[in-house]
């Protein structure tokens, strides 16, 4: 039997009709009344896991993978507060684009184009910037560390043809091979569950072991610590911090044992006696080997409080990686639009009043399961009120513990890898990181060092070793690949949903279509969706250019995005139920951060900024 979308009748005289604000091109609500929130108890914790869970292990992708590594991999942890500061952020944005959803039982998305003028004009700006997302940087990385298993050597795409055309149709079967648990299942959002269950526990334990037993204390210090220097900044300056030509304790930045100098600057005095940074027609930045290590020296970081206090100056930035930085803080998270099927999860986890609501169902397998094509709010009086302040608290808490506490752990794990395993200084901003990580690791695993566990009788031996370094090497690469594939289906099935969602409520002849049809609308986005992806993918030269282009866009989306939000939960939703003061500056200053981020990254992408 298929579900119909039933006729409506028009309620008594006293009883509570939904408010219709915003344009009125969309649909009045539906009424209904807001069910309780569970009650927590740590018998019940796992039960109470929700869009935290998904999302969080989402979370553990390109950022972390890609973007983290390679930005600690030159400066160790002293950067990853941008990843802190974005990820705090982030929580913010999620729990208002959820407090929406436990309102109206519809994702964020549909009450963006609630608002005024009407929802063709947000369909022109929102396909806009979501874009980035429309990019497979995802699985065009995690190809190369499984070519890497499979040629037992890094491919070389540049210069081998053989190379270039595995890549390509590696890239191919796995993009292909990800529609698998979009399309069997049931209800996808149980499909995305059970994948990224797996895949947090995998990973995290992995990294874990690897960190506990062959990654030394300084390490971990090093990454936690940087977690929270905000202010530090990237800059071209030598270790010699007090000018008396010693390495003395704190000068030693990269680690090496010798003192360095800022090999930038190696160009002669001009006539004024000032020394300039030579560049070359391209405007980048040439350097002299002063010391025949063939490692470029000066990389190093500044605070901007600590130097404003003290010095009364400002640090003169060093560019050279910010659309790698930028990128960290655009998916150190999710990023982008990405994060906005929390808000669809938090529907068809059934929360709020997305009990009332339904989900979308899978096309094979999803039998029963059916999504109405109009949100449910309810009255607000003295007896749902304190329902409604249950489940803003209950939100709050998957967001804060599991959400926010994957990230950081997933931001944190990948990046103390690099900094154990690879050289200080080390330029690993392209698509090869995952590919060096591994070979670092290779070569910790076979002959461990003084200071990690593995060191010492009796672990000596018994896990270390030629064996154990080649095998390791192998599940470091496996590793990359899994964080990196699953995170591309999250995507994928993230921008289908944000369009599927949309436009079943606002185009009238989708409204028309019964409510287990909803299937087939998301199964011909997705198709759509695979068909840009494999293209861009066969017309790309370089996996790293495709993930900088469409992280850079990221920023830009969830700068908007935070604003936007703002809007919709102070516009459409009752006085009682809106955000506070603290979460509307959060998402203000939020999308200030994110904007500034994307300026800088295009600057550095079109070339302006060197």
């Amino acid at each position: 039997m298929t579900a119909t979308v039933p006729a409506r009748t028009p309620p008594p005289k006293d009883a509570f009709v939904a408010p219709h604000p915003g344009s009125q091109a969309m649909p009045r609500w539906d009424t209904g009344e807001l069910i309780d929130a569970p009650v927590f108890t740590w018998k019940n914790a796992l039960a109470m896991i929700g869009p935290g869970l998904v999302m969080g292990a989402a979370a553990i992708g390109g950022g972390e993978w890609l973007a983290g590594p390679a930005v600690t991999a030159k400066y160790g942890g002293a950067l990853l507060w941008v990843a802190t500061v974005s990820i705090v952020f982030q929580v913010i944005y999620n729990i208002e684009i959820s407090r929406y959803t436990l309102y109206t039982g519809e994702p964020i998305f549909t009450g963006k184009f609630r608002i005024p003028p009407h929802p063709l004009f947000w369909l022109i700006v929102y396909l806009a910037f979501d874009w980035g997302s429309i990019f497979p940087y995802l699985v065009t990385n995690a190809a190369v560390p499984l070519e890497a298993i499979f040629l037992q050597r890094l491919p070389k795409h540049e210069e081998l043809i053989s190379d270039w055309w595995f890549h390509k149709w590696m890239c191919t079967g796995l993009y292909l091979l990800l529609l698998v648990p979009l399309i069997f299942g049931g209800k996808i959002y149980n499909s995305l569950k059970a994948v990224m269950s797996f895949k947090l526990v995998a990973v995290v334990s992995f990294l874990l072991f690897l960190g506990i037993f062959f990654a030394s204390p300084a390490s971990w210090a090093d990454i936690f610590t940087g977690l929270f220097k905000v202010g530090n900044v990237p800059v071209l300056k030598g270790e010699d911090l007090n000018g008396n030509g010693l390495l003395d304790p704190g000068e030693d930045f990269d680690g090496d044992g010798r003192l360095d100098v800022d090999e930038s600057l190696w160009t002669e005095p001009d006539a004024s006696g000032k020394v300039a940074r030579a560049r070359d027609g391209k405007g980048k930045l040439q350097w002299k080997d002063r010391d025949g290590d063939g490692t470029f020296d000066g990389n190093n970081v500044e605070n901007v409080f600590i130097e404003a206090i003290q010095r009364q100056r400002f640090p003169e930035v060093d560019l050279s990686l910010v659309a790698m930085i930028a990128a960290l803080a655009a998916i150190a998270g999710n990023g982008g639009l990405t994060n906005t099927p929390i808000s669809n999860f938090t529907r068809d986890q059934g929360w709020g009043m997305g009990h009332k609501v339904g989900a979308i169902p899978s096309v094979v397998g999803g039998h029963g399961i059916t999504l109405s094509h109009v949100g449910c709010v309810f009255e607000v009086t003295p007896q749902s009120l304190p329902r409604w302040k249950r489940w803003v608290r209950h939100i709050t808490r998957d967001q804060v513990i599991v959400w926010m506490g994957a990230c950081l752990i997933g931001v944190s794990l990948p990046s103390i890898l690099s900094v154990e395993f690879l050289k200080r200084g080390t330029d690993a901003s392209e698509w090869n990181l995952a590919a060096l990580t591994a070979n670092g690791v290779q070569q910790q695993v076979t002959d461990p060092p003084a200071g990690v566990l593995a060191h010492d009788p009796p672990l000596r031996g018994a896990i270390s070793g030629p064996v154990w370094g080649r095998f390791f090497w192998g599940a470091t690469l496996f590793c990359g690949f899994l964080v990196l594939i699953t995170s591309q289906t999250t995507t994928m099935d993230g921008f289908t949903r944000r369009w599927v969602d949309v436009t079943w409520t606002s185009v009238p002849a989708l409204r028309k279509l019964e409510t287990d049809k909803v299937k087939y609308v998301y199964f011909a986005f997705l198709l759509a969706l695979a068909a840009m992806g494999l293209v861009i993918i066969w017309i790309t030269d370089k996996p790293g250019n495709v993930f900088k282009v469409a992280t850079t866009g990221y920023n830009f989306a969830l700068a908007f995005s935070a604003w936007h939000t703002l809007v919709v939960n102070t516009m459409l939703m009752p006085k009682e139920l809106r955000p506070g003061f603290l979460q509307r500056v959060g998402l203000a200053f939020g999308g200030c951060f994110f904007l500034s981020l994307g300026i800088m990254s295009a600057l550095k992408l079109a070339g302006v900024v060197q």
